[in-house]
């Protein structure tokens, strides 16, 4: 199908004499890159009609990122970042707030980001954006591009609404949403694999020596004690005075870390680099003043490391560890065998997505570790990287360790498998 430029006006509200870069390549990108190809010539003399030629920067941008298309070679980072270089395209990432694809954007959303996009026509008109710099890759023009943006996400509204705020608020009750529905099912699926085990008792003289311990542990400094502490968000006065109730609030906490020990900053570098990692961005070694030998305190990577694993993880973990009894093997590296191995269709009969709030996959080729649709082809599934979620566990073990769940030969002592099951139950109904 030929666009010409009059369809192209159609599409975007507005006659051709006025048409943006934006517009112009968001109809580019609608129909299949062969087609927008063909009809960039036809485009560019409709407008150089009407006296809105545009500019050669742009439109030897298009040829190029369209070629890119066509030949199968371009990244959704690279067709995005071609958008944004129209000059009144936002940014994927803003600050925390990362902005979702058209057809999956909320009212609010969608207001915020055409606000966002009058707002930037408004400062291209002015001047204040080059878009011929954008499209060449010039660093300067971008960056000034990008601050442009956060000054109004954080500027009020005539109305008095912060952009910046009211977005991360809907982000976050979206979130939270997500992730109890997730909780309420692998505590569903946990309690069936429970129901099937039947009783396990309170290892009662095992408990108290591990209270006691505990109680040793956490009045000294340094690890683990004050590691432990940190884990539950609490002081170690505030730490209950009931050996079990004790135990399970620490128990707990190693698998739903309560303290936050990272900065603003560093939560918003974590929160762009998975956004990059999604969509095939490669932001090099340094994003916003980290570098990639930068490497966080030990709380910090702990944390981290933890908040990685995720309601299937657990749930493999648990399932094993509960079926398996007291003397089940429990080493970071038995665990990440658990996940490698779990299908949860086939041991409790309910599906379980890795992670809260995961989509349907369209494309298998696109289709990752985490993905929900593919959880039950894990074990063959080429991109479970075992030995990183080894990694990710050995901070599990060296706490469960200390807790008395598991013992020096690294497997699960009754204590363990009374407690880590009623501890996870807990951290899923919080």
């Amino acid at each position: 199908m030929e666009l010409q430029a009059d369809r192209v006006a159609e599409m975007a509200h507005r006659p051709v004499a006025a048409l943006r870069r934006r517009d112009v390549a968001i109809a580019l990108l609608s129909v299949p890159s062969e087609d927008a190809l063909a009809s960039l010539p036809v485009i560019r003399r409709g407008l150089l009609a009407a006296g809105n030629p545009l500019s050669a920067p742009f439109w030897q941008s298009a040829e190029a990122i369209l070629h890119k298309i066509a030949e199968h070679d371009a990244t959704f980072g690279d067709v995005h970042g071609w958008l944004e270089a129209t000059g009144t395209e936002p940014t994927g990432i803003i600050g925390l707030h990362v902005w979702e694809e058209p057809s999956a954007r909320s009212p609010l959303q969608e207001e915020m980001h055409a606000r966002l996009v009058g707002f930037l026509e408004e400062r291209l008109t002015a001047g204040e954006i080059d878009p011929d710099r954008l499209a060449t890759g010039d660093e300067a023009a971008r960056q000034a591009y990008v601050t442009l943006q956060e000054q109004w996400m954080t500027t009020p509204l005539p109305d008095g609404r912060v952009p910046m705020t009211v977005l991360l608020d809907e982000q976050d009750e979206a979130f939270l949403a997500d992730w109890a529905a997730a909780d309420a099912e692998a505590r569903a699926a946990l309690q069936s694999v429970l129901d099937r085990v039947g009783d396990r008792p309170v290892p009662v003289a095992e408990l108290r020596t591990a209270a006691r311990r505990l109680r040793n542990d956490i009045a000294r400094p340094g690890w683990p004690g004050q590691m432990l502490v940190s884990f539950s968000g609490r002081t170690a006065d505030a730490l209950p005075a009931e050996d079990d109730e004790l135990w399970l609030t620490l128990a707990t906490s190693v698998a739903s870390p309560q303290g936050d020990p990272l900065s603003e900053e560093d939560r918003e570098f974590a929160r762009a680099m998975e956004w990059a990692e999604d969509e095939d961005l490669d932001f090099g070694a340094d994003v916003n003043g980290h570098a990639e030998d930068d490497e966080p305190d030990e709380l910090s990577a702990a944390i981290a490391a933890v908040c990685a694993l995720d309601h299937f993880d657990w749930l493999a973990v648990m399932s094993s560890l509960v079926t398996g009894g007291p003397g089940t093997p429990a080493s970071a590296a038995d665990l990440a065998r658990y996940v490698r191995d779990f299908d949860p269709d086939e041991v409790i009969g309910l599906e379980v997505a890795r992670d809260a709030g995961d989509e349907d996959v369209e494309d298998d080729e696109d289709a990752e570790y985490g993905d929900p649709d593919f959880d039950d082809e894990l074990a063959d599934d080429d991109d479970f990287d075992e030995l990183s979620i080894e990694g990710l566990f050995l901070h599990v073990t060296a706490m469960w360790s200390v807790l008395g769940a598991i013992d020096e030969d690294d497997r699960l002592t009754p204590l363990g498998w009374w407690g880590l099951p009623e501890a996870m139950r807990r951290a899923w109904t919080s």
